[in-house]
């Protein structure tokens, strides 16, 4: 049984390795996030280092428990800290060891590696999260159908170009398996490609 939350940790690690390496000017690179750089990535991603619990809770009471204004908010206002402060957060143990509210190892996880592939997959560059943790969030965004992001997947089939993983039936969609995390997860990719939304 693969420990997901070890899976967390290499790829929050390996997110670091990269963004340690990368010249300063790719912090302000478009990411797949709409309207955020690298670094507003980064930003999020790293909250559970920076705010205790505490913290979380005052900043959510702050926008009226509004998650997305939050996110929003922190990311604006945390993204101009230092980038060693961002490199030294994405290792954090706080970080690696923390699980969403009732999302678990499994959330951590989807948290990890659809956020590093927002950076990756804009910089093309490899993903930095293990295959196995690819793979798991694969498996954890077509068990909910597409409904977590709200994307439409009838009649759609997945293949992945790097791995023998595939699901679903219909019009073929292909691409490397971290392609097809980030159009799972409502993503539109650098060559125009997204999956159809759910009409609300």
């Amino acid at each position: 049984m693969t420990d997901l939350q070890s899976l967390v940790a290499l790829t929050y690690d390996g997110l670091a390795d990269l963004l340690a390496s990368v010249p300063v000017e790719t912090w302000d690179a478009p990411s797949l996030c709409t309207n955020w750089h690298v670094r507003h990535v980064v930003a999020h991603m790293t909250m559970p280092a920076r705010f205790t619990p505490e913290q979380f809770g005052a900043e959510m009471a702050a926008v009226g428990g509004d998650f997305t204004a939050l996110s929003d908010t922190v990311a604006a206002r945390d993204a101009s800290l230092p980038l060693a402060d961002h490199v030294d957060a994405l290792r954090s143990p706080l970080l690696h060891a923390w699980q969403p509210p009732g999302g678990g190892a499994a959330g951590a996880l989807s948290h990890a590696v659809i956020h590093s592939l927002d950076v990756t997959v804009a910089l093309d560059r490899p993903a930095v999260a293990p295959d196995d943790a690819v793979v798991a969030v694969l498996d954890q965004l077509t068990a909910a159908n597409g409904a977590l992001f709200g994307v439409d997947l009838s009649g759609v089939r997945l293949e992945a170009a790097d791995t023998d993983w595939s699901w679903g039936s219909g019009d073929a969609v292909r691409g490397d398996s971290g392609h097809l995390v980030a159009l799972l997860s409502g993503r539109t990719l650098p060559d125009g490609r997204a999956l159809p939304r759910v009409d609300r």
